[in-house]
């Protein structure tokens, strides 16, 4: 039987694949199709037990640490230019020692004063970096952490679903948690609800528009079955948006180095949680300083060539 596409519900000339769980290691099999028109490539069924491939220690889940004195300030300078290119201080601190993820809020236009919402935002850090610069209305909400988060700073890390949240926006991000979401239009429906008129929503999330996909397929680092329920193409976030009534406005490739060594190393039968992995000991993994280098090199000139392994979505509402 042919799935229809989740995304557009084309059920014409899909591809089919299984790929297998890599991050931790399983190597259990999971079926994914990709659309032949949209391009999405998704997971055909939810695993009931899902919630096992997160573990306790999963990256976004970790605790925040709280820098002190003159550190927490100097970070503070470098962080505000990060999200708004403003500050002579914070440049040269941002030259010095760069702060990538932050750095994509700049196309937002946020300011001191905007209401900022985080969704999936697991323990809140990058949230914690904007309260800690002198953003004051900023907020997370994540309905997979056990229980609120009251930071002594102010911030609030809420356990609710974008559809719980109340309120309106200036600005609603999604930062690698988008391609986690099961219920994707409905999601985006919420979005448009929340956006303020000149609101804007912001999704970084692996694409599958992309060297990376086309060359290492089900290798690729970033396909991560089988948490990763959606990969979207250029054309089929376009559609999605359209659908809940929203226009993507932007778009910024956004890819680094994982998606090489990781894949090279899936190539290689290696877990990315291995002994053996670049992520885990990078002084005895397969790649030498220099190839890791080379690896950023290649990353920087696929997002200028616009096939990077990671995209940086700018929604806004649409337009009459």
């Amino acid at each position: 039987m042919t799935m229809a596409c989740k995304i557009c519900g084309n059920s014409e000339n899909n591809t089919a694949y299984q790929a297998k769980e890599m991050m931790l290691g399983y190597r259990d099999v999971h079926d994914y199709f990709q659309c032949g028109d949209c391009e999405c490539l998704q997971l055909e069924n939810v695993p009931e037990n899902l919630p096992d491939y997160y573990p306790e220690d999963y990256y976004s889940y970790s605790e925040v640490g709280f820098p002190t004195g003159i550190k927490r300030w100097l970070l503070a300078q470098r962080d505000y230019y990060a999200a708004t290119g403003k500050g002579f201080l914070g440049k040269l601190l941002f030259l010095k020692n760069p702060e990538a993820k932050i750095a994509t809020l700049q196309l937002t236009g946020i300011e001191p004063h905007s209401r900022i919402l985080d969704v999936g935002c697991g323990a809140g850090h990058l949230l914690h970096s904007l309260k800690e610069a002198g953003f004051c209305k900023v907020q997370g909400a994540d309905p997979f952490n056990e229980a609120d988060i009251d930071y002594e700073n102010g911030l609030k890390v809420i356990k609710q679903t974008i559809h719980e949240v109340s309120g309106s926006w200036d600005l609603i991000m999604f930062h690698h948690s988008f391609e986690h979401v099961v219920d994707q239009l409905d999601t985006l429906r919420s979005v448009a609800q929340r956006l303020r008129p000149d609101g804007c929503c912001l999704i970084r999330v692996p694409t599958v528009s992309s060297w990376a996909w086309q060359h290492y397929r089900l290798d690729w680092v970033q396909l991560d079955a089988p948490r990763h329920l959606f990969l979207h193409s250029i054309k089929s976030m376009a559609y999605l948006a359209q659908q809940a009534g929203l226009q993507v406005d932007n778009i910024v490739y956004d890819s680094f180095a994982l998606q090489f060594w990781g894949s090279e190393q899936y190539q290689q039968d290696i877990a990315l949680h291995d002994d053996r992995s670049y992520a885990v000991n990078p002084d005895s993994s397969l790649f030498s300083a220099e190839q890791i280098a080379e690896f950023e090199q290649r990353s920087q000139t696929l997002n200028q060539e616009h096939q990077g392994d990671q995209v940086c979505f700018y929604l806004s509402k649409q337009t009459p």
